[in-house]
């Protein structure tokens, strides 16, 4: 019988499924928040509800040549984290206390407005190239864990607790 994975390894497995749902040309993001080991809300990158998707229409930022991380603004899509604090709000769900387990490391735009709704952790598998954004979760107190499984699968920290 196979080993229960862990907490963090459970949602971390969840927010890669959550990104197969993502209608993005350059990356699949998922996002899965969670407090006291319930989720509160899942989110993927895409467009918002009733828009044509990346996928059909293409990408801007793709067509004008912008490296990942930067002006994103003229994005048409929306992060899996932002996503993901839209369904609490759309539903009314707290967010405060919080933990967020995202298949990809949050940018500025996401990291403020985690930390605007209390988020206190955040556990990403990939790296993203905006270091102000983990500058902004720093600063707020806010705790980023890059997960990082050994060779027997263990969870093990890129950065530690502040």
């Amino acid at each position: 019988m196979a080993e229960r994975p862990s907490w963090e390894e459970y949602f971390l497995q969840l927010a890669r499924v959550v990104a197969t749902r993502s209608t993005c040309t350059r990356r699949q993001v998922g996002a899965v928040l969670v407090r006291d080991k319930r989720i509160l809300a899942t989110g993927y990158n895409g467009v918002p509800a009733g828009l044509a998707h990346c996928t059909e229409v293409g990408c801007l930022r793709e067509e004008l040549g912008i490296p990942s991380g930067q002006r994103q603004e003229i994005c048409r899509g929306l992060h899996g984290e932002q996503n993901a604090l839209l369904q609490c709000a759309l539903h009314g769900i707290p967010t405060a206390g919080s933990i967020l387990y995202c298949t990809h490391e949050p940018c500025v735009t996401c990291a403020k407005m985690l930390v605007g709704c209390g988020v206190q952790r955040v556990v990403f598998l990939e790296s993203y190239p905006d270091p102000l954004g983990r500058e902004i979760l720093q600063e707020a107190g806010v705790v980023s864990i890059r997960h990082q499984p050994d060779e027997a699968g263990e969870s093990r920290r890129q950065s530690e607790e502040p």
